[in-house]
């Protein structure tokens, strides 16, 4: 089977997804500064030259006669002439003074005067080149005397060479900066990427093999963080995944030989038992027994492997009333006491003083007693003791098989009650019969747990809570189970048996009430 792999490169989503996003921030952020940096400069400009022509604003209180007289004082005084000019227009828009001591016969681009001029602020403020091609910044001021009459204007100009310099210089730093700022992401960015998708892909590639059933194949863990922890977990999966295939494949193993030695058994005796059926009445009676007791055997084990998957599929039911629970263990015990003494093992009952009710169902229960008293009977050698005890503790009945057989390791005594694990696997048996059982008492609101030591024995308990009846309700309660049991031995189809237990069960109810 070919598995195939469809996967969007990590380091591909993280260039679209956070290093475009990146590279936008910067570049926006880039621009943003450098257009604030820029207005911060032209602001300090402007802040500047008026500081600097703060002088002629005076001019508003001459009038039109002296105007230019003070004009030209103003500007012979002038102490700022290296670092800006200023000029002063009359009315007629032409300049009369200028602070470089140059004017010109024809009049100048003035844009910003005429703003001055015109505008309701008294104020035009131009920036671009001159005549001669220089970028420089020009403000305008608009004087007016005393009485609201127009005189002209004084206008300061300035280079700004030096100015587009020191922003060209500014912007370039900020380019080197976020061209720094980017590589060392991308250089840092493809260097943890690289550190993500080297050790995923070779979990992915370990996780393939594992999936197509190759659980020898181990992750390296060398690191100490999340995907450290991944490997480890893949590891442990596939640990758990081999023990797991080991134990179906026994289980498989020792099912196919569970069916087999008794299938063998009645071919063997059917075909005896018709070669004999003239000849030899008492070895025809004797096979059809052992061909019945096979069939039996065959019968339990395919309800238990049934059992088995209604748990797995979560649809093991219990079928509860009120019932004797002390009644079913001794029925259970009674059923191995014979068997057990023809193998040399003693199988010791000892009643209780009262009998215990539960609210459980009673065929669940028996199913449990008999596992559990038999793996006590398979695991235990000739002339040994398997006993069975019951009494109450604390509201809850406690049922305990206590054997002296081989016992269990130490090792294996946390997994006996898993699906397919046999602790010993040199005798009979599916390894799924104690894990049914757990589940059955866990239904019950139970608990079954095991206490062993190898070579001593091993000791099943049942804990179970128990249910006060009066007493005429217990007696009451045995009527109906006695008359249950004999209903159900009348009908052999499985269906019928529950559906005739819960018609005699409801009329019981109905006459208690």
């Amino acid at each position: 089977m070919e598995l195939e792999i469809k996967f969007k490169s990590i380091a591909e989503r993280w260039f679209i997804n956070v290093l475009l996003i990146v590279v936008c921030i910067i570049t926006i952020a880039a621009v943003l500064l450098s257009a604030f940096l820029s207005s911060v400069y032209m602001e300090r400009v402007k802040t500047l030259g008026n500081d600097y022509s703060y002088e002629f604003s005076s001019l508003k209180y001459t009038d039109s006669e002296n105007f230019q007289d003070v004009a030209i004082s103003l500007s012979d005084e002038f102490a700022y002439k290296d670092k800006i000019e200023v000029q002063v227009v009359d009315k007629t828009d032409k300049v009369v003074v200028s602070t470089s001591g140059f004017l010109s016969q024809e009049k100048a681009k003035m844009p910003d005067y005429f703003e001055a001029k015109s505008s309701k602020k008294g104020v035009g403020i131009f920036k671009g080149k001159n005549e001669s091609g220089e970028r420089v910044y020009a403000l305008s001021t608009a004087v007016y005397d005393i009485n609201g009459k127009y005189l002209g204007a004084y206008r300061w100009i300035t280079s700004l060479k030096g100015v587009y310099r020191q922003i060209t210089i500014t912007i370039m730093f900020i380019v080197a900066f976020s061209i720094l700022a980017l590589s060392v992401c991308i250089v840092s960015g493809r260097f943890f990427i690289k550190s993500i998708v080297k050790p995923i892909r070779d979990v992915s590639n370990i996780a393939r093999k594992i999936a197509m059933g190759d659980f020898k194949n181990r992750i390296e863990p060398n690191r100490n963080d999340e995907i450290g922890e991944l490997c480890d977990t893949i590891n442990y999966m596939a640990t758990e995944l081999s023990q797991a295939e080991t134990m179906k494949n026994d289980f498989i193993s020792s099912v196919s030989h569970e069916l087999r030695t008794p299938l063998t058994a009645i071919k063997g005796w059917g075909e005896t038992a018709k070669m004999s059926l003239d000849t030899d009445p008492e070895l025809v009676s004797r096979g059809l027994d052992v061909v019945l007791s096979e069939a039996e055997r065959l019968s339990n084990l395919v309800e238990e492997l049934l059992d088995f998957s209604r748990m797995q599929s979560g649809r093991l039911t219990v079928n509860a009333r009120n019932m004797n629970v002390s009644q079913y263990l001794a029925e259970a015990a009674d059923m191995y006491t014979e068997l057990a003494r023809k193998q040399g093992v003693e199988v010791s009952f000892q009643a209780p003083p009262k009998d215990s009710f539960v609210f459980g169902d009673p065929d669940r229960l028996k199913q449990v007693f008999i596992n559990i008293i038999d793996n006590a009977v398979k695991y235990t050698e000739k002339g040994g003791l398997v006993l069975v005890t019951q009494n109450e503790e604390e509201g809850c009945v406690k049922i305990v098989v206590k054997d002296t057989g081989v016992g269990i390791p130490a090792q294996d005594i946390d997994r006996v009650k898993e699906k397919f694990f046999k602790s010993n696997k040199t005798v009979r048996g599916s390894g799924i019969g104690l894990a049914v059982a757990d589940e059955i008492i866990k239904q019950h609101n139970g608990l079954l747990f095991l206490e062993s030591s190898e070579g001593v024995g091993t000791t099943v308990t049942v804990v179970l809570p128990i249910i006060e009846l009066p007493e005429e309700t217990s007696q009451e309660t045995e009527e109906v189970i006695l008359k249950t049991e004999d209903k159900i031995d009348s009908v052999l189809d499985m269906e019928a048996e529950e559906t005739v237990l819960d018609e005699i069960i409801i009329s019981e109810d109905e006459d208690n009430g």
